[in-house]
């Protein structure tokens, strides 16, 4: 009954952020297209200080009272616990709403020819650090109280408001068309996204992988307790720690690769290799072969996203750029906290090994299905000279 109730906590978290992930996704895109970029990327930061502090506050103090939830007979929650969700919730939608900023300004400093190496070498930089990062928090969650790990982000984060501060670049939107309302600028994002059959398409089979991944990895703690039979913490810490460095490791190989002219059917051969990756960690019982397919399981997303960025910020205007973005990962992403629900109801259906061999089957599936009937996403793709149209500067 422990892993039942674990599941659903775990279950609980993904569901908690949801609302605000998804309402901050659905307005980021068009904060980033009206707002000077640098500013709103050091406010939206500063919540992620804000809320992992919270969080660590709230794991020294630890208050004990038994809260009942929905569940099995007897199923109950500490408040400790229950206060760890709106923090999460906060930092999530935080990390929504800083994305689109950043990835717009990216090409405001990056030539078209450069876009896929700076994008592979600013995520796999971050890869990098985020791997090792993840490394030391296995070693401090095994070593000491969970609090000392949430050290690690906060130092991350404190970085990078200092990073931030640091730029000097005019991160300012030189737009063609009059403001609107939030409200209808954020329409416009999903109308424009919706008249490029291309991107709709990525959209819509990024919305099915999110959901069938976060559906198995939120359990990732589980997998290595209950089907590889490890209970060291450290084993956790590794596994993301592989995980993390074989999306570092995708980031560099797609930034090396001659992607432009065939980005579509890039991806669609990436999602395919994605799911029998996926489903490959259901079929062995040994942590020896469960790590190398992590690497490159992790080496897909990646490779997925460097193509991906590179695309859009060659081929989307300025001005709408960021809403092309926000559209997409809400699209994309929609379903990662339902997903991540789903996975622990999921796991008390099928088991472990169940839940891996469908959420894995499912994606190889969609791939072959995107190779068969996805006929604008295999025509997509760009020069690498090419850039599109510039904004011209807004008349009062």
């Amino acid at each position: 009954m422990r892993t039942d109730y674990a599941a659903l906590a775990l279950a609980f978290l993904g569901l908690s952020s949801t609302l605000p992930t998804l309402a901050s996704m659905f307005f980021a895109g068009a904060l980033a297209d009206r707002h000077d970029r640098g500013h709103l990327m050091r406010t939206v930061n500063l919540l992620s200080i804000v809320a992992t502090t919270a969080a660590a506050v709230d794991l020294v103090y630890g208050p004990t009272t038994h809260i009942a939830v929905p569940g099995p007979a007897g199923f109950y929650l500490p408040l400790w616990v229950l206060l760890i969700y709106p923090a999460w919730a906060l930092i999530t939608a935080s990390s929504a709403l800083f994305r689109p900023a950043f990835n717009t300004s990216v090409p405001r400093v990056i030539e078209t020819k450069d876009l896929g190496k700076a994008n592979g070498a600013i995520y796999a930089v971050a890869a990098l650090a985020s791997a090792a990062a993840t490394l030391v928090v296995g070693v401090l969650l095994a070593v000491g109280p969970a609090v000392y790990a949430l050290g690690i982000p906060f130092a991350l984060y404190f970085a990078t408001q200092a990073a931030l501060v640091l730029v000097d670049a005019d991160l300012r939107v030189v737009r063609r068309s009059a403001p609107k309302s939030v409200l209808l600028e954020a329409r416009d994002g999903f109308v424009f996204l919706a008249r490029r059959r291309a991107l709709l398409e990525v959209t819509i089979a990024s919305l099915i992988v999110n959901f069938l991944s976060a559906v198995a990895l939120v359990e990732l703690g589980l997998y290595l307790e209950g089907w590889l039979g490890l209970t060291n913490g450290l084993w956790y810490g590794a596994m993301l720690a592989v995980l993390t460095a074989g999306g570092a490791a995708g980031f560099v190989l797609a930034s090396q690769i001659r992607f432009e002219h065939r980005a579509g059917r890039v991806l669609i051969l990436l999602t395919l290799v994605m799911g029998l990756a996926l489903l490959a960690f259901g079929l062995v019982r040994s942590v020896w072969l469960a790590l190398p397919i992590a690497f490159v399981y992790g080496m897909m997303p990646g490779m997925i996203t460097t193509v991906f960025l590179s695309t859009v910020q060659a081929t989307v205007p300025d001005e709408m750029m960021g809403r092309v973005f926000s559209a997409d990962e809400l699209g994309s992403y929609a379903l990662v906290p339902v997903g991540q629900f789903a996975g622990g109801l999921l796991l008390l259906a099928l088991g472990i090994q169940g839940m891996y061999l469908t959420a894995g089957g499912a994606i190889a599936l969609l791939g072959l299905v995107m190779l068969l009937t996805f006929g604008s996403l295999r025509r997509l793709g760009y020069a690498p000279s090419e850039a599109p149209e510039p904004a011209a500067p807004e008349t009062a």
